[in-house]
């Protein structure tokens, strides 16, 4: 009888320790951070007229997932005929993803001037800086243009105003890899330098002492925020420059 209540006893335990594991497997793992709703709405314009970046779409996906997390939107498009009055009037930033050359016609210019005007966001990403080389506007907008780079390498990020939510969270010596522009003219004086290259830490920089490579500023009633980052497909797997670039966003849109 007792051998009988102990092969019972011992069935009991092995069944439930079954359910149990059958339980966990149906369950799946733990599932991470709900995404945040969207407050507002942004566009991703990576639309080239001249070299193309291979890391455009993971720029785009990343930039997906920190709107999940952030609480934006994004429309991705490569279709200069967004740029209207009507269709530029749902978003809050628009966000030119190493876009290279003349991208937008004068009708398309007009309207996003006019976008900046009413209060709207931009966000320029690498070769943005490398485009619309012949309109004034955007050349003031974005900040700077581009002159050359050197090979892709190692180098140090010197965060220089660490109160703007764009850096605020970076090292004050950010240590990354990415090809790093070189531009025709310092922007200091015409925006905000919110972190410089420190030439000392690569080769080929040709702005020593002084090589701004983020900034922001507000521009004829929008705000305009800048990132020379973001020309290798692993800068957007890496979480601080993904951070980085979606602070930016948040502050272009007037949402931080």
């Amino acid at each position: 009888m007792d051998r009988l209540k102990e092969c019972c006893w011992i069935i009991g335990l092995l069944i439930c320790v079954a359910c149990n594991s059958s339980s966990q497997t149906l369950s799946g793992p733990s599932p991470g951070p709900s995404p945040v709703a969207p407050t507002f709405s942004i566009l991703v314009f990576s639309k080239t007229a001249g070299f193309r970046h291979d890391s455009i779409p993971a720029g785009i996906t990343a930039i997906r997932q920190q709107g999940s997390a952030r609480g934006f939107s994004v429309d991705a498009s490569e279709v200069a005929n967004a740029f209207t009055d009507e269709s530029l009037a749902k978003y809050k930033a628009v966000v030119f993803l190493s876009t290279t050359g003349d991208v937008l016609n004068p009708a398309q210019e007009a309207a996003f001037e006019r976008f900046i005007r009413r209060g709207g966001g931009f966000v320029g990403v690498h070769s943005a800086t490398d485009t619309e080389y012949d309109w004034p506007f955007y050349g003031a907008l974005v900040g700077a243009y581009f002159a050359g780079h050197p090979d892709i390498q190692n180098a140090t990020v010197q965060i220089e105003d660490s109160a703007h939510p764009a850096v605020a969270s970076l090292p004050r010596a950010w240590a990354r890899r990415d090809e790093w522009y070189n531009f025709r003219r310092n922007p200091r004086g015409n925006v905000t330098v919110l972190a410089t290259l420190d030439e000392r830490t690569y080769t080929g920089g040709t702005m020593a002492p002084d090589h701004p490579i983020v900034w922001s500023h507000t521009y004829e009633g929008g705000r305009s925020f800048y990132t020379a980052g973001g020309h290798t497909q692993e800068s957007y797997s890496e979480t601080p420059f993904v951070d980085h670039l979606g602070r930016g966003i948040l502050w272009a849109a007037g949402a931080i």
